[in-house]
């Protein structure tokens, strides 16, 4: 639950989603950043923390694509602002909803600090002598609670009157947005490990 109410990358995107392309777009988003923390989770339980502990360079990498997702987000966000679409209240545009549910997925995925979260939470969790399905209730129960509270913000961010207020100050949300995105993607090159 930490994780998800400290809003992060995942609640950007949510946000710019919601507001722009609708509820049922926010919510296909959602359930790829669910789909991610339960990735996140498995991989952690199952050695994924260890691997990236022992093998340095695996986690520069992973950590790289981050940034450069992070990068490509904030380039759109900072574009919009700059080049702000038409957009109506009720207008709704239609994107494919397997792209967005795998842009939530990547973007969870390679998030560096839900990886950070999940190898704290395991070190209180599961060992890694734990039975298989002690493993497997964990990450489920991280994805469960990341599509609660994800879909929450999902519903919340995609609302009318939300919906209303973005397309009123899309510029300055898509601004802000992207200088969030940018700055994270920033930070994650910049951290030194």
């Amino acid at each position: 639950m930490v994780g998800v109410l400290s809003p992060g990358p995942a609640v950007a995107l949510l946000l710019g989603v919601g507001a722009e392309q609708g509820r049922p777009a926010a919510l296909a988003t959602t359930a790829g950043i669910a789909l991610g923390a339960g990735t996140l989770g498995l991989g952690t339980a199952l050695g994924l923390g260890l691997l990236l502990e022992r093998a340095a360079w695996a986690g520069t990498v992973l950590r790289y694509l981050g940034a450069a997702y992070l990068a490509w987000l904030a380039y759109r966000a900072g574009r919009k602002a700059l080049f702000p679409p038409k957009l109506g209240v009720t207008t709704i545009r239609k994107r494919s909803m397997r792209r967005l549910f795998l842009m939530g997925y990547l973007l969870q995925v390679t998030n560096v600090s839900a990886m950070v979260f999940w190898l704290a939470a395991v070190s209180i969790g599961p060992a890694q002598a734990a039975p298989f399905w002690v493993m497997l209730s964990f990450a489920i129960g991280g994805a469960t609670i990341s599509a609660i509270g994800h879909g929450a913000y999902a519903v919340l961010l995609s609302s009318r009157p939300v919906r209303s207020a973005y397309n009123h100050a899309r510029r300055w949300i898509e601004g802000c947005l992207g200088v969030f995105l940018g700055y994270m993607a920033f930070r994650i090159v910049m951290e030194r490990r």
